[in-house]
């Protein structure tokens, strides 16, 4: 799994930018490429990814599902051979990664299940996908982008939103949790979010 993130066409903010958002490619082959995320757009729209190993990734959507999508990847047969390459490094890479040592008082990590929701003081419920989460907060990409200061909870964790982030928005948590609780409570409402957008 590689963390990434992804610009849609058609999707702008209010002032009228492009929305960047947050994303995580969970398979990934010289032609497609499977992709959770936060808005997963429509067949045929096309996409721009950015990951630090790969650089920028075009395509178009040809399959979407709740929470993730496939990407069919557009580029030329040299482009298709460094990535060929890219990717046999990586498993390489993967099997021998060292020692990678976090510094931070609270070290983020990805949680078990990437998709969970965003519940606002109105009731009103959003999916939402975590880029990563600490026992002092956690940080996502939705389509809504609450102002620094609004109280909400990501799945049944209660905080308020600290910092904007070019991707999404941070939420300290009112009580740090332990990875246990985190792992239980951070998603603990996303099926009802899943239920929610079928029925949309």
């Amino acid at each position: 799994m590689m963390d990434g993130t992804y610009v849609l066409s058609n999707w702008y903010d209010p002032q009228g930018r492009i929305r960047t958002f947050a994303c995580r490619a969970t398979r990934v082959s010289p032609f497609r490429m499977m992709v959770e995320a936060p808005v997963v757009g429509r067949v045929g729209d096309s996409l721009t990814s950015y990951f630090q190993d790969f650089g920028n990734l075009e395509g178009t959507i040809s399959d979407t599902m709740t929470g993730g999508l496939l990407l069919e990847l557009e580029m030329t047969r040299s482009m298709r051979a460094k990535l060929a390459e890219k990717l046999t490094w990586l498993e390489k890479k993967k099997k021998d990664p060292g020692s990678v040592s976090d510094a931070r008082k609270n070290p983020r990590f990805v949680p078990k299940a990437s998709q969970s929701t965003v519940t606002l003081a109105d009731g009103s419920i959003h999916g939402c996908f975590i880029i990563d989460v600490s026992m002092s907060g956690v940080a996502v990409s939705a389509r809504v982008q609450p102002p620094v200061g609004t109280p909400l909870a990501v799945g049944a964790c209660v905080g308020r939103v600290n910092r904007h982030l070019p991707d999404g928005f941070a939420v300290k948590f009112v009580n740090e949790k332990s990875r246990d609780e985190l792992n239980r409570f951070i998603t603990r409402t996303a099926l009802v979010c899943a239920a929610k957008q079928g029925g949309q």
